[in-house]
């Protein structure tokens, strides 16, 4: 038997035997999940009152309902802490189920991601020093310098809104918000922009240090979770989306948003199509 022969028998053979063998469907990302008993979630503990630590222990939103999350889905939640700009680029390269940021729901993103049901209210708003007499209204930062995170939706907010008007306003970026607001304090930005739960959380907190400038000068926008946006990733979605409903349904959504940001806000079951 030559050797062209012995290869195509073996080939033939090899075909048949996969026959015989039953296609197994691959798991998807929900029953991964549920194999390892854990859902993998990154975020970046310097995004108070969503995500950070108080005597080395990681607080906020994202904890209690992720606790939720998990004790419908019978998952442990095991979180990753990383800098923003490294958190998406991980989702995409699949380090982990999903990203609890939250971020801002946006029409750029929305191509690019799937997000979950909405969880706060995201707009943009100013803080500043509390004596400072010279930013009243949003319009006051014109000609001065203004800081905000690196690679995220407030920038690109702040940026539009300075364009659209024209100011002669200088932009420093930073890693974290908590970089921006230390600055702030120090006298180095006039203003932080952020959204609006964060700043009035932080407000709150540091009460006397920082006020908040009112109106919001960002378009209408929500916070949600992040995950891929394909097929495998859907149905782990679909059950986080669940959980979350049924705690806007019966008033633990409501509970916790007042707990961390001081009020609570009306967010719709799902943003189909974002205002910026």
């Amino acid at each position: 038997m030559t050797e062209f022969s012995i290869t195509r028998r073996a080939a033939v053979l090899g075909a048949a035997a996969g026959l015989a063998i039953p296609a197994v469907a691959r798991a998807n990302a929900l029953e991964k999940a549920r194999q390892a008993g854990e859902l993998v979630v990154a975020t970046e503990l310097h995004f108070a009152p969503f995500d950070f630590t108080q005597g080395g222990t990681q607080v906020g939103l994202n904890v209690e309902l992720f606790a939720e999350v998990g004790k419908a889905l019978n998952l442990r939640i095991r979180f990753i802490d990383l800098p923003w700009p490294s958190v998406l680029p991980g989702l995409e390269a699949a380090r982990y189920d999903l990203v609890a940021g939250p971020a801002t729901i946006t029409r750029a993103r929305q191509e690019r991601y799937r997000f979950s049901a909405p969880v706060a209210d995201a707009t943009v708003a100013l803080l500043k020093r509390a004596n400072d007499a010279s930013i009243a209204k949003p319009e006051d930062i014109n000609g001065k310098t203004v800081g905000c995170a690196q690679a995220t939706a407030q920038l690109a907010q702040l940026q539009a809104y300075i364009q659209r008007n024209n100011f002669n306003t200088q932009i420093r970026e930073y890693q974290s918000f908590s970089e921006a607001y230390a600055d702030l304090a120090a006298g180095r930005v006039v203003a932080v922009a952020n959204s609006l739960p964060n700043i009035a959380y932080t407000a709150q907190q540091r009460r006397g240090v920082f006020s908040v400038v009112r109106p919001p000068f960002g378009a209408p926008v929500y916070f949600g979770y992040i995950s891929r946006k394909d097929a495998d990733s859907a149905p782990l979605m679909d059950a986080v989306d669940g959980v979350i409903d049924a705690m806007r349904g019966d008033g633990r959504l409501a509970a916790l948003q007042t707990k961390w940001f001081g009020e609570s806000f009306t967010v719709p079951a799902r943003v189909a199509e974002a205002s910026v």
